[in-house]
């Protein structure tokens, strides 16, 4: 398992996974931001939607002991394990994510 935790396809493997967990990431932060906009001009259909969305990942974290899926799977290809290890963030908005959140 070493072999492939430092060959270019692990390397490959772990910055899809990364990119594709930024995008989620981002996806899911732009969610929770946007609903109290919309709850403040009034479009309160549009801000449950987005509540529903982000209830959902609530749901899939809260399965996964409050760690995203994709998490595990980056850990299979690099031994490193500091905050940001399986998304591009910066290390400290890894670290404090739930907390800010």
């Amino acid at each position: 398992m070493a072999e492939l935790r430092t060959g270019g396809r692990a390397r490959a493997k772990l910055r899809a996974i990364k990119a594709a967990h930024t995008v989620v990431w981002g996806f899911f932060a732009a969610c929770v931001l946007v609903i109290p906009v919309l709850a403040w001009h009034g479009e309160l259909g549009r801000a449950a939607l987005f509540i529903a969305i982000v209830a959902v990942e609530v749901l899939v974290l809260a399965l996964n002991r409050w760690s995203c899926p994709l998490t595990p799977l980056a850990a299979r290809y690099t031994d490193e394990r500091r905050d940001n290890f399986d998304i591009y963030l910066p290390e400290w908005l890894a670290r404090h994510n739930k907390r800010i959140f």
